[in-house]
């Protein structure tokens, strides 16, 4: 296998909105190299980068891959990435590691919610876009059209450099505005193009869209503006130039024309790749110090120090995990030793491998710039760094988003509960969007994730690759209870047996406390009412008891016990007997503090297109939110407020539904607060029904 020095690379991700035809694209571009043998298909599931089974069987990329093509002496490393908004972390991934994004653009759709996410995504990342109109042959399909909704969202400074031949079914090939020649392409897929001269009938826009362009790389750079102004236009060379310098540097996005079903433009595609993108010896990549500031950065060297970046994992049954990275500078070797510098521990490395979709390629090294595998590593994550022990940097880690909503799961078969654990965790090394927790109060293993559609995915990996079946279920909401009223109590236990009896005898004060001050036990007795020994385990009935609640079961809340007096018997009186004296004593003292029942209440922020805030406010106070603010951001605005969890359960289905999967929205826990008083009984009646159900299942 060719080793490829940094000058020799190109690395870039493919993002887009789901459906938008990025897998089908790196397919064909594949084929088109030479790298594979055959065209593989999307809706047959033979692509190279769809290969796990979940994808295959929902037709939709799920989780970053590589593939890699060789196209005039230079190596291009493809990552196919989703664009389901459940699975759009993998995409940031991606373009951590990418010298550009090739966005993928339905020609019907236009610009879509997963455009803007991953557009937004690589301008925080200031990594280059290049667009790629694709589907020109479907009907509807428009250039113009697409480039207005670009232009709409993403400014004037995205420019065609090519035109389409034909357009819809008669898409048959592409006018290359920087050379000024056509290429078309047979009807017969097979992707064979032939040069031609610009057709006469789309000369004339032709022209104007190559003026249009040379207008804009002029206007991107200061010294060719002056040179535009004198001469009136730009050579050969300085447009070039020019627009491979405004490209790299984020001034303009280019648009190229194709289809990868019907493989028309993806030679041309290729050449723009190799001639525009910037190799990693042109990119600096980002690093920072040991403090965690920011750091001069590196630049692609096989002479300099080791430092390659892992930017995923994956969960493979049979290989282990495989860890994939990008080489930022030195030569990492086979059967080598490494030093992981976020973990501060060394790594043994086994056989380092490129990755065609799940195809490995054994290489002896693999140089800076560059992108490669390795398998079975013991301490190595996402996000780490993997160098020499006396680099001085660091990377920053992918900042993955936090989860949004959570499922209750809980094993079919009940010998699974510690496959369960063990499976969950290879699946979160694989996705750190995924988090599970054991509820401390509702007892329940949480699933959690960015939508319901990732939970059902987890679910269903958890099935295919680790043999472990789980039920799905809404998680409970963590009711608490607590008291509006204080009150005193009295609790005492007499039993007589033969021998020795049982007695214990106290009384006890119940007064409110506020929000978040959970329980506080005083004592206030004088003149040794109660042992000081018996006393402890007054606190131990009450704390026991309290747990299980007096209402529906949960757990009692801010509220204050002063034991202040009480009496004992010199033989019959012991700690048990204490115990039970106050649990009677809140048993008692419940019945005249006027319980309530309080809700988890969620900081709720909701991202949508400006022209849904009217809607999406109206709905969060229909589910009992207090809006708290409204901010705008460009064509986004997002709605603050604080919302009770029960209203939230199902709430990422509706705003999917409500904004065309133009929405989003993130969720913390904020606080407690007091349940509406109509909410009780409904919410009371529905735990003393599962208990029971519980407790009949127990029996």
């Amino acid at each position: 296998m060719k080793v490829y020095d940094a000058p020799s690379l190109r690395n870039v991700a493919l993002v887009g909105h789901s459906g938008a035809g990025k897998t089908q694209l790196i397919s064909t571009l594949l084929f088109d190299a030479g790298a594979v043998n055959r065209l593989g298909r999307v809706d047959d599931g033979t692509t190279v980068t769809d290969y796990d089974e979940e994808e295959i069987s929902r037709k939709h990329t799920l989780s970053a891959a590589l593939a890699y093509a060789e196209w005039n002496k230079v190596k291009i490393n493809f990552i196919d990435t989703p664009g389901m908004a459940n699975f759009l972390s993998d995409a940031r991934a991606a373009l951590r590691v990418a010298d550009a994004a090739i966005v993928v653009v339905d020609a019907v759709a236009g610009v879509e919610v997963s455009t803007e996410k991953v557009w937004s995504g690589a301008e925080e990342l200031q990594v280059p876009r290049l667009v790629v109109l694709n589907r020109l042959d479907r009907e509807r399909a428009s250039l113009d059209r697409s480039v207005e909704s670009l232009r709409g969202v993403f400014g004037r400074t995205v420019i065609p450099i090519q035109l389409p031949i034909g357009e819809e079914k008669s898409f048959r090939g592409i006018v290359d505005l920087v050379a000024m020649k056509a290429w078309t392409y047979p009807a017969d897929g097979s992707g064979k193009a032939t040069e031609a001269p610009v057709p006469a009938e789309i000369a004339g826009a032709a022209n104007s869209a190559r003026e249009a362009l040379i207008e804009m790389v002029a206007e991107a750079d200061d010294s060719l503006m002056e040179k535009f102004f004198d001469a009136g236009t730009l050579t050969q060379e300085e447009l070039v130039s020019g627009l491979k310098r405004g490209f790299a540097a984020g001034r303009i996005f280019p648009v190229l024309c194709a289809s990868a079903t019907a493989n028309i433009g993806m030679q041309p595609l290729m050449d723009a790749i190799v001639a525009y993108v910037p190799s990693p010896a042109e990119r600096d990549f980002a690093v920072v110090d040991v403090k965690g500031e920011e750091a001069a950065p590196l630049r692609a060297a096989d002479a300099a120090p080791l430092a390659a970046f892992v930017w995923k994992t994956v969960a493979d049954p049979f290989a282990g995990r495989i860890t994939m990275f990008r080489v930022i500078s030195g030569t990492i070797k086979s059967d080598s030793t490494v030093y992981n510098v976020t973990r501060e521990t060394p790594e043994r490395l086994g056989n380092l491998v490129l990755l065609q979709g799940k195809a490995q390629t054994a290489v002896p090294e693999i140089k800076a710039g560059d992108l490669g595998a390795v398998a079975k590593l013991k301490e190595s994550l996402t996000s780490d760094l993997l160098a020499d022990k006396a680099i001085g940097v660091r990377v920053a880690p992918v900042k993955f988003p936090e989860a949004v909503i959570s499922y209750a799961i809980e094993p079919k078969s009940r010998g699974d509960e510690e496959k369960i654990s063990t499976s969950l965790h290879r699946l979160q090394e694989e996705d750190p969007t995924l988090s599970y927790n054991r509820d401390a109060q509702t007892k329940e293993l949480l699933l959690s994730g960015q939508g319901q559609s990732h939970i059902e995915v987890a679910v269903a990996k958890l099935k295919r690759r680790f043999g472990v079946e789980v039920n799905l279920k809404l998680p409970r909401i963590p009711y608490r209870e607590t008291i509006t009223a204080a009150t005193e109590a009295h609790g005492r236990h007499k039993k007589q047996t033969g021998g020795h009896g049982q007695f214990g005898d106290c009384k006890v004060k119940f007064e409110p406390l506020p929000r978040g001050s959970d329980f506080e036990f005083v004592v206030d007795i004088f003149g040794g009412s109660i042992p000081r020994q018996f006393i402890p385990a007054v606190e131990k009935g009450i704390q026991d008891v309290r747990m299980r609640g007096f209402l529906a079961g949960y757990p009692m809340v801010d509220f204050r016990a002063t034991v202040f007096d009480g009496s004992f018997h010199p033989v019959d009186s012991n700690e048990l007997s204490f115990k039970m004296a106050g649990t009677l004593a809140f048993k008692d003292g419940m019945s005249r503090a006027r319980p309530t029942l309080l809700e988890p209440i969620m900081d709720v922020e909701v991202y949508a297109p400006s022209d849904y805030a009217g809607d999406l406010m109206g709905d969060l106070n229909q589910r009992r939110g207090r809006i708290g603010g409204m901010d705008a951001r460009g064509a986004t605005t997002i709605v603050r407020a604080k919302v009770p969890m029960s209203e939230m359960l199902t709430y990422e289905q509706h705003l999917t539904s409500a904004t065309g999967g133009r929405g989003s929205y993130h969720m913390e826990f904020s606080h407690y607060e007091e349940v509406p008083s109509h909410l009780h009984g409904k919410i009371i009646a529905a735990a003393r029904a599962e208990r029971g159900h519980e407790a009949a299942e127990e029996v």
